[in-house]
């Protein structure tokens, strides 16, 4: 079999913005592996996918030791695309990779140990053949081990090679600014949280973002379509190859109320009066915000990808067009 080759219009349709006060510049719309990679998936139609993204311009592709199902699959398989040609390209791609939550037993298999970040980063290095990440995150605040201890191991990363930039995740901004202070004390830049955050779920809204933009920290958003709720999958109730009807999903039956199935139809006429699905609206008003470096896209098609970057062809709104989303989201 041939081996891929990227295209060389890659870099001609895709923004890129920059990640807090850093020299890193992220593509305004990234990959994330947490569905779709795993062992469950097939592995032809994800390659293409990040073959694809990759020829779009995506450089960013975001993982976690534990995505899948099963835990680690998502890190195998993304190794096995790197190895079938993405790999010729690996000085141009950000790899982030992620440890905090449940990996395997005993006590030094979850949260933020110093042992626990160690053990986990080497292990995804080797199940992606790789020498380094570009970014590893504390994928979640450990309420019992000291945020010394926790962000000392990040610095130590950084210093050992093993990632060249580290950032948190989930952090609240009280934890956020805990974090950050412990890492100037290392002498290390936290490079960027990555926080969900979308029209159904704005909690980074009220301090999280000025902290991070008064800290020069870049903000990368999961979740921007609530697990799908904010594209035009659910609006006629539960399809059955959906988030929501499998037993691996993180989208639960529960969660598809009819609340929110109701404003989603009413944020579907917008945003098909501004000639865009959903999905791509969604996608865009996150971006309105310039302290958001980017967001993360699930994918499980090419389809699906090309469908989402579209977003990019029209990223403004009007006064009048915010002012009609507020009033449906309030």
């Amino acid at each position: 079999m041939d081996m891929y080759l990227a295209d060389k219009q890659r870099y001609e349709q895709m923004s890129y913005r920059r990640c807090g006060k850093s020299g890193l510049l992220l593509p305004a719309i990234s990959l994330g592996l947490w569905h779709n990679f795993g062992s469950v998936d097939v592995f032809e139609q994800f390659k293409q996918i990040a073959f694809r993204a990759f020829d779009q311009g995506i450089t960013h592709f975001d993982l976690a030791n534990n995505y899948g199902p099963v835990y680690g699959s998502a890190e195998e398989n993304f190794g096995r695309i790197l190895r079938k040609g993405l790999g010729a390209y690996r000085d141009e791609l950000l790899i982030s990779t992620k440890a905090g939550y449940d990996m395997w037993p005993g006590p030094y298999g979850n949260w933020g140990s110093r042992k626990y970040l160690m053990a986990s980063l080497d292990q995804s290095l080797k199940r992606m053949e790789l020498e380094y990440v570009d970014i590893f995150y504390s994928h979640r605040p450990d309420p019992l081990t000291p945020i010394e201890e926790t962000m000392g191991a990040l610095a130590d990363i950084v210093r050992q090679g093993k990632a060249l930039y580290v950032g948190i995740s989930n952090y609240n901004p009280e934890q956020t600014r805990a974090a950050l202070a412990v890492l100037k004390e290392y002498k290390v830049h936290c490079l960027i949280h990555q926080a969900r955050y979308s029209m159904f779920d704005r909690w980074v809204e009220p301090e999280l973002l000025s902290v991070l933009d008064d800290e020069g920290v870049g903000m990368i958003a999961f979740s921007p379509l609530a697990q799908g709720l904010l594209t035009d999958k659910y609006l006629q109730g539960i399809p059955e190859n959906s988030r929501a009807a499998k037993p691996t999903g993180h989208l639960k039956r529960e969660q598809v109320t009819a609340d929110k199935i109701a404003r989603a139809a009413r944020l579907n006429e917008l945003a098909a009066q501004r000639g865009q699905t959903l999905a791509e609206m969604a996608l865009a008003w996150i971006l309105r915000d310039k302290r958001v470096t980017s967001v993360l896209i699930g994918a499980s098609s090419v389809a699906q990808l090309d469908d989402n970057l579209k977003t990019l062809n029209h990223l403004d709104f009007s006064t009048d067009e915010l002012k009609q989303i507020e009033s449906i989201l309030v």
